[in-house]
């Protein structure tokens, strides 16, 4: 009994197993950010200081987060709620490529632990009113 196999070709930029439902609009918009952002869900789950996993769930599967996880994601991505949720945001007109440099640098201050931020916004504050500003 001779069987014939046939080989499916996906996308380079997916990966796993194809979704079997469209994900939910947040969960869409999640991605794109994040990927805008340049930003792996490894890396945004540790700046939302939680797993992979979940930022997955979010993406792929969740139709009502809660409030709380929606506003840590715009403030961890830095935009507003409503980007988040909504298709067409009226507030924020994106720049394509990679975030800014003061942009990387204020997400991965926002990563680090309450004592070690507080030591960084002393150390800048010291600098800035050394310079006059």
């Amino acid at each position: 009994m001779n069987k014939v196999f046939q080989i499916i070709a996906y996308p380079a930029d997916m990966a796993g197993r194809p979704p079997t439902k469209q994900a939910p609009r947040f969960g869409e918009r999640l991605a794109a950010i994040r990927k805008q952002q340049g930003l792996s869900q490894q890396a945004l789950a540790q700046l939302l200081d939680t797993t992979r996993d979940n930022i997955a769930y979010y993406e792929r599967k969740a139709e009502n987060p809660s409030l709380d996880f929606i506003q840590r994601c715009a403030q961890v991505l830095h935009v507003s709620t409503e980007e988040l949720i909504t298709e067409n945001p009226k507030t924020r007109s994106a720049k394509p490529g990679p975030p800014a440099r003061w942009e990387q640098l204020s997400r991965r201050l926002a990563g680090l632990p309450r004592n070690k931020q507080q030591v960084v916004i002393e150390m800048l504050e010291g600098l800035l009113e050394k310079t006059g500003s």
